[in-house]
């Protein structure tokens, strides 16, 4: 039976494929993403830039170093993570700062090396020290929730209200929100990791692959011999950005 569920999957990853919509010139250092309003963001010579039908936006703080990670899962609040500082701001939806935590100044230091928003005051943290993922409640400034410690050294975290894909060096763990974990494979190589909803897309050798428990599928198209820098996966698009254009693909949902 497992073997027909995944034999399934694997037809249904096969038929979910991408087409071109259309490209774009875009000047960044890093592309961001949409968010649900359409606005988008990105990072220019270590500033956030948010621009849509609100106008256009910036946050700066040169003192907090390059920002490692943007989660505009809530455009009303966006978590910026600074690794170098081991700091995260949060911004309101023009990017004017609501407040910040510096991990080291805590009573209980943590070394943080990725963060994400989860939703209900509290941060997804990878905690660099001990390898677990972990739940931080910032306004009671309590970790709330372990998971078992993993190898490898952390590429990205893929998240969202309900659970968080870990991607590292060595492979990929998805944990919920109570600490269970749901799903761990080995992934060798992958250096991106995005997803929405239960749809995730790795990058491994500036080719792109359909990830799920079990299954890699590789997405066979090929939009330019640059290399791909950021990526982002929305309900209906594909954004890739290769340092010159941004390009956006729609999926083909397989035909019933």
């Amino acid at each position: 039976m497992r073997w027909l569920i995944l034999l399934l999957f694997c037809t249904s990853l096969h038929a979910q494929q991408f087409t071109l919509k259309e490209s774009q010139a875009f000047e960044a250092d890093r592309f961001i993403g949409y968010d649900s309003y359409k606005h988008v963001y990105y990072i220019k010579e270590s500033v956030l830039h948010k621009k849509g039908s609100l106008g256009e936006f910036v946050f700066q703080d040169y003192q907090l170093g390059p920002i490692t990670f943007v989660d505009m899962i809530n455009p009303l609040n966006v978590v910026v993570f600074y690794a170098e500082t081991n700091t995260v701001v949060f911004l309101d939806n023009r990017l004017n700062e609501t407040e910040r935590i510096n991990f080291n100044t805590l009573p209980n230091f943590i070394n943080v090396g990725w963060a994400t928003n989860a939703g209900n005051n509290r941060l997804w943290l990878f905690n660099a020290d001990t390898q677990q993922l972990q739940l931080f409640d910032y306004r009671t400034l309590r970790e709330t929730v372990f998971s078992q410690p993993y190898q490898g050294v952390p590429e990205t975290l893929a998240s969202n209200f309900n659970d968080c894909f870990l991607l590292t060096n060595d492979g990929i763990w998805q944990v919920n929100i109570y600490g269970s974990l749901l799903m761990e494979q080995e992934l060798k190589g992958f250096e991106k990791l995005v997803r929405h909803g239960d749809k995730l897309i790795g990058l491994k050798e500036n080719k792109l692959y359909w990830i799920a428990e079990g299954a890699i599928e590789p997405l066979d198209f090929q939009l330019t011999e640059n290399p791909i820098k950021d990526l982002q996966l929305t309900q209906e698009l594909l954004y890739i950005y290769d340092g010159k254009l941004l390009y956006s693909l729609t999926l083909n949902q397989p035909k019933k």
